[in-house]
């Protein structure tokens, strides 16, 4: 049947939306999606009719809201198949879940000379805790190799595992690149070494189904605002025995059990990674999110989205000195480019006032930024409401900015 994209966009009104006199072409999803109507009223409808605190009350309200929040939990379970309903754990986004995972594993389960496996491909926020790991630790970071089209190749990977090995963390699709990583090997060779597998998750959920169970991977991380959700909130998955294992993150009211001056017990899962009081509106607005994508087909989404890659792959590469960063056989819409003799933030600045929205600069990857000694590219990121129209406005406009740049 297909996607009728021209009603998806009624459904996100800030796609109707003027910049600079010109109509909104949105190409920034790769950093934060827009949001559907659905999802904007189930925040105001909350905080209209239903907001209190969960988890303490015995009034109606606190019931009604403790009843919508964990809700949400469930509907996360089902989502990326996860086992069981307390193997999801609530957090700010991929970031505070990772780092979570980096505070706790290092309570006991990594030591000094033991090996944390990334990529060249990462992101900051899945660089910076394993290093921060390292540190505390006396482990050691190990960096996987990409290849010039930005993918990690089988040879790389299996060079860079071994016996030392604690951790692999991995991002399933890279932001800069939008270079869809053959996670599921990844995760079995890892685990023939006895492994614990942690995947960034942020690209992924938007675009491609996720199955936490087929995968098998340990932990998996993902955030609601790159998935048409709201602004901090984010998912930890991990298994319950490894769950279970790992000591308590932060400590305050909700994760613990029994509080003495002379000992405190902790709750049990999902609270006891769960302290204070959560962004109960933005888990409600993750739920009304994950509804809406589940509204339409994940297949319909895929062969979408990889239409307007291939156009947006040709019409891109119509553009004289235009050179793509990354350009992997298995990719999601991302593309990032730079244009000889034009730095980045001008080109973004002259798009911008054409009223296209693109990110510009090193993409919270200046890893990979070094190792394709640029100092940052443009990137244009999709999602379902983007239209083919959009992408000839971007290309139209590059051009544009090339001709006033270049005089």
């Amino acid at each position: 049947m297909g996607l009728d994209v021209e009603n998806i966009r009624k459904d996100f009104p800030i796609l109707s939306e003027t910049v600079n006199g010109e109509p909104l072409v949105y190409l920034d999803n790769a950093s934060s999606s827009q949001k559907p109507l659905a999802v904007i009223e189930a925040i105001n409808n909350f905080y209209k009719t239903t907001n209190s605190n969960v988890h303490r009350g015995v009034h109606s309200l606190s019931q009604r809201a403790t009843t919508a929040y964990e809700a949400t939990r469930e509907k996360v379970r089902a989502f990326i198949n996860a086992n069981l309903e307390h193997e999801i754990i609530f957090t700010r986004g991929t970031t505070e879940s990772i780092n979570l995972l980096a505070a706790t594993l290092g309570k006991g389960h990594v030591h000094q000379g033991d090996e944390i496996v990334i990529s060249e491909m990462e992101h900051h926020s899945n660089i910076v805790p394993w290093q921060l790991l390292c540190e505390e630790t006396g482990a050691v970071l190990k960096v996987i190799p990409i290849n010039n089209k930005g993918e990690i190749t089988e040879e790389s990977y299996r060079n860079v595992i071994n016996e030392s090995t604690k951790i692999v963390a991995i991002c399933h699709v890279s932001n800069t690149l939008g270079t869809i990583n053959s996670i599921k090997a990844i995760i079995d060779y890892a685990h023939e070494f006895g492994a614990l597998t942690v995947i960034d998750g942020a690209q992924a959920p938007a675009h491609i189904p996720v199955d936490v169970q087929q995968l098998n991977c340990d932990f998996y991380c993902f955030s609601a605002h790159k998935m048409y959700g709201p602004t901090g909130i984010g998912i930890l998955y991990g298994k319950e025995t490894l769950l279970d294992e790992l000591p308590p993150y932060h400590g305050g009211g909700n994760m613990i059990e029994n509080v003495t001056f002379a000992k405190t017990t902790y709750n049990k899962l999902p609270h006891k990674f769960e302290a204070g009081t959560p962004n109960i509106a933005g888990g409600i607005g993750l739920g009304a999110a994950i509804d809406y994508i589940q509204s339409i087909a994940y297949e319909d989404i895929g062969k979408y989205e990889d239409e307007l890659t291939k156009y947006g792959r040709e019409q891109l590469s119509s553009i004289s000195n235009l050179r793509f960063i990354g350009d992997a056989a298995d990719k999601s819409a991302v593309f990032s480019f730079v244009i000889d003799g034009i730095h980045p933030l001008d080109l973004g600045t002259i798009l911008d006032q054409q009223g296209i929205a693109v990110r510009t600069g090193h993409h919270c990857t200046q890893p990979l930024m070094d190792k394709f000694e640029i100092p940052g590219t443009v990137r244009a990121s999709f999602a379902f409401y983007n239209t083919l129209g959009e992408v000839d406005r971007l290309v139209n406009g590059i051009n544009k900015a090339v001709a006033m740049l270049s005089r």
